[in-house]
Parts: C-alpha cells; sequence; structure tokens
C-alpha cells in the first residue's frame, strides 16, 4: 500500500534511536530469528506472516500514526501478515494467495488509508546462478 506523501528515512532513523533511548531498548542482535527460518523453511504462511517485523516501524508509526490506520485496514481485509516497509511510509502485506491478495487490495484502496497498491505473487522461481560473459557477448533481450 503506497501512502499519500513520504517520510524522511534519516528521520525515521533518528526516531528510532530516539525512541530506542528514551525505552532504555537496545539495539536487536542482529542474528537470524528462528520462528522466521523455521516458517521459511516450512513454507507456512501464516507463521510467516506472524513473523514479519520491521525495527524501524515503531519510529515510522511514531512520526506517521496514520499508517496504523493502513496496517489495520490490511490485517482486517485477511493479510496474514503486515509491516512498514523499510523506514516507510510503504507498507506491505503477506496473503495466503493470488485472490487473497487481491481482496486485500481492494480493501486498502475502500479504505482510504492509503493512495494506491500494488499487488505481487507467486511462486516465483527465485534466486538462480547465472552464467558470467562479457559485456560484448551481451545481446539485447538475452537475460
Amino acid at each position: 500500500a503506497l501512502a499519500v506523501g513520504g517520510l524522511s528515512a534519516p528521520a525515521v532513523y533518528r526516531e528510532c534511536d530516539r525512541l530506542r533511548v528514551e525505552s532504555g531498548t537496545p539495539v536487536p542482535d542482529p542474528a537470524p530469528r528462528e520462528d522466521l527460518i523455521a516458517a521459511l523453511r516450512a513454507g507456512d504462511a501464516p507463521a510467516l506472516g506472524a513473523a514479519m517485523t520491521n525495527d524501524l516501524q515503531s519510529a515510522a508509526l511514531s512520526l506517521r500514526p496514520s499508517l496504523q490506520a493502513t496496517l489495520d485496514a490490511g490485517t482486517a481485509a485477511g493479510a496474514l501478515g503486515a509491516l512498514v516497509s523499510g523506514s516507510g511510509p510503504t507498507c506491505a502485506f503477506l496473503a495466503a494467495d493470488e485472490a487473497a491478495a487481491r481482496t486485500v487490495a481492494r480493501a486498502l484502496e475502500a479504505s482510504g488509508t492509503c493512495r494506491a497498491t500494488r499487488v505481487a505473487f507467486g511462486p516465483v522461481g527465485g534466486a538462480r546462478v547465472v552464467p558470467r560473459f562479457r559485456n560484448s557477448e551481451a545481446t539485447p533481450g538475452a537475460l
């Protein structure tokens, strides 16, 4: 879900630092979270949705409280997970399948909490090894 207007990434990081100092919360350990890894390994979309987090979300919501309404609207429409993407203000939602993703997108558009939505769905092939080549060997449309 794309918000109206933007958020300054430096301002969000400053707010994150301020909130951590104010609450005495330490910087989180960058180690992978076991619940997230387990959900990915199992292909468990509901568990993945429950594991979705963003360390900058509290700061983004502090600066733009209206984003909470967007997150709530997507969750109420059936999203398995919701978060502010990066430093915001874009919000991302995980849905069970393409039909559910389109339902969430329509609900978000109807909610008036965002200016637009984009739907992406899979499965996708994922990462793969691409053979090396020299620029002189490249042809338009070859990749």
